[in-house]
């Protein structure tokens, strides 16, 4: 994504003072101006792109934008694609889940309000893998397009998920207990997989925070192949990882 039309944002980055009202009126942060205003203005003395205490906020207003997260980690604002490569990173940052009635939600959430936004598949998008050494001890590191940063750990395994297209479901990217074992298939299946066609995909995604996952790209995944041992195994092809100091064996489960 592009970083364009960066003025408007770039003009409010000195804000660290936090409001101590509600907006002036219900659902005033529900369009793209006001909520990015509205997210730097309560940055406060925060660093970086600190991810504010969302399990803290409970807004009891709550209104709808018309923002989609596509499944192929693109944002869609009222039929257009966002482009604003800072703007995207921004409200990532505010990104949250909830389950309601068995149905999967996603919100932009502040303290004041819950902005509801629709999720194709899952919110984030992982781009980059890399090994990070830190104290005699190798980890791999990955990287989504919004600046998340996770390593691949017990707590963030990568795991596998059917993905339907056509499926209103889809967005529901929660994983059992049972399938964080579950396996990682050969590049060439995952590829085959993220062609986004109408038919029933596996796909492979990783946990990040807050309950929200991340799908990993296809380039992503063909270098993670690269810096693993693949391996047969009584017919399946196994992809195996190191990472601090544990070793994550993953494969794709025959039909």
């Amino acid at each position: 994504m592009n970083n364009d039309n960066n003025s408007t944002e770039d003009s409010h980055e000195r804000i660290v003072e936090a409001p101590t009202s509600k907006p002036s009126s219900p659902g005033s942060l529900d369009n793209l101006d006001a909520l990015s205003q509205y997210i730097k203005s309560t940055k406060g003395t925060r660093e970086g792109r600190a991810i504010p205490p969302l399990e803290k906020w409970h807004p009891e207003d709550i209104a709808d934008m018309d923002l989609t997260i596509k499944a192929n980690g693109e944002w869609w604002h009222e039929g257009g694609q966002m482009t604003r490569e800072s703007l995207v990173s921004l409200f990532a940052t505010i990104l949250w889940k909830e389950e309601n009635n068995g149905t999967t939600e996603y919100f932009l959430k502040t303290p004041v309000q819950k902005i509801r936004i629709q999720v194709e598949d899952v919110p984030l998008l992982i781009n980059d893998v890399g090994i990070v050494h830190e104290d005699d001890m190798s980890w791999l590191e990955f990287t989504t397009t919004t600046g998340d940063v996770v390593r691949l750990d017990d707590e963030h395994s990568i795991v596998l998920k059917a993905y339907n297209s056509n499926d209103s479901d889809s967005n529901n990217s929660d994983f059992s207990k049972s399938d964080q074992a579950n396996q990682v298939s050969t590049a060439d299946d995952v590829a085959d997989s993220q062609e986004l066609a109408s038919t029933e995909q596996v796909r492979p995604y990783m946990m990040v925070r807050n309950g929200l996952t991340a799908l990993i790209g296809r380039n992503t995944f063909y270098h993670l192949t690269e810096i693993g041992a693949l391996s047969e195994d009584n017919g399946k092809t196994l992809l195996t990882l190191q990472s601090g100091g544990q070793s994550y064996s993953l494969s794709m489960p025959t039909e």
